[in-house]
């Protein structure tokens, strides 16, 4: 039988209950091999005029129309995962959906895979600025708009950019989330990867920001990627990376005004530096109660070392070490330090709230701290 032949309208029957799923109207050669299409019965459906498309090599569009953005993603997605036969058996039907806002990439956060998942897709994900378009960036293009759909893959992948997409590759895959069942690159390695393809200042400022304003990530943790990256060699990424980081600290300030306010503290001495009288400088706190001996300090850098997301450079593991000391130096003087994050005050400012009111209260069971000297910071 000659493979080339176009298959007949009964023998693709059993695929046509299954076009109202993405992942039914986009299929590897191998999935649809399992459906008992042949390959070359395949491509001539692909033929000019034919009823199918073939967008990216060993990837067919079961339709002749013009893709939309969920499958010009999944075609890129199985041309660079190249699932087997066997791992696309049992994968769920899902509807097709884009998420469109901040909230629903929360949803897909709390969703992502564990460790021990199998992805359909093999190990790669979409990455760069259509990752952030699914995030709901609204100054992340529309997808449909995009040239290239970036995707991470790992760094043996055998396989080359091509039409659409974009492959990048990473000696280590970060750990994915899940988009209307789609893999997706944290927000702060999806931002590294389109800050890596932008040379628009303003651009990379722009994405930047909104990454901090909206709560899609703690701006420690974009320096961190950016860093290992190797984008703070470029001038207006370090420029835009100044911005952030003051972005940021305001915005985790204004809510600690607004939890001492909100909840009824006393007001406390905002932004000081401690000193010993006659000593040594103890260090600047961004809240102190004097009468109480109660400071409270911003954490704005990222995580502690040994965290299971990505290794710490040397300066970070400096960072936390000095942290620690000033901690421990405070406290031997009898200063109860409350670390609070901005992550913690944007997403339980309530929690954190009582956290800082069980200190005051606290104060009457304590000795008396040692008299320190009190200067603006």
């Amino acid at each position: 039988m000659n493979n080339n032949t176009p298959v007949s309208p009964h023998r693709l029957s059993h695929l046509g209950h299954l076009s109202d799923d993405v992942r039914s109207r986009v299929l590897s050669l191998a999935q649809l091999r399992e459906r008992g299409v042949p390959g070359g019965r395949a491509t001539a459906q692909c033929r000019p005029g034919g009823p199918w498309q073939q967008p990216l090599p060993g990837v067919f569009l079961l339709h002749a129309g013009p893709p939309t953005a969920e499958e010009r993603l999944q075609a890129v997605l199985l041309y660079a995962g190249r699932p087997s036969a066997e791992s696309s058996r049992g994968v769920p039907a899902q509807p097709g959906r884009l998420a469109a806002s901040a909230t629903s990439a929360s949803s897909a956060s709390s969703t992502s895979t564990s460790p021990t998942s199998v992805s359909p897709y093999g190990a790669v994900m979409i990455t760069g600025l259509a990752a952030l378009s699914l995030y709901g960036f609204s100054s992340a293009p529309p997808l449909l708009s995009l040239d290239h759909v970036d995707v991470l893959v790992p760094r043996t992948r055998r396989l080359r950019s091509t039409g659409y997409a974009r492959l990048i590759r990473a000696h280590s895959l970060p750990r994915p989330e899940r988009i209307d069942g789609m893999p997706v690159a944290p927000v702060g390695r999806a931002l590294a990867d389109a800050v890596a393809e932008s040379s628009d200042a303003d651009a990379v400022v722009t994405l930047l920001t909104e990454a901090v304003r909206a709560g899609h990530c703690e701006p420690a943790l974009v320096v961190r990627e950016l860093s290992q990256s190797g984008l703070l060699a470029r001038q207006h990424v370090v420029d835009a990376v100044d911005s952030l980081l003051a972005e940021g600290r305001t915005l985790a300030e204004g809510r600690l005004y607004e939890l001492v306010r909100v909840y009824g503290l006393q007001e406390p001495l905002w932004n000081v530096d401690l000193r010993l009288p006659g000593g040594p400088h103890l260090g600047g706190v961004d809240a102190y109660w004097p009468d109480q001996a109660v400071a409270v300090e911003l954490d704005t850098r990222a995580p502690r070392p040994g965290g299971r997301d990505a290794e710490r450079t040397d300066d970070e593991d400096e960072q936390w070490a000095a942290a620690v000391r000033k901690r421990e130096h405070l406290e031997r003087l009898g200063i109860t330090v409350v670390h609070l994050t901005p992550r913690k005050l944007r997403e339980a400012l309530d929690q954190q709230a009582t956290v800082v009111r069980t200190a005051l209260m606290a104060a009457n069971d304590r000795d008396p701290a040692a008299q320190v000297v009190i200067l603006p910071r």
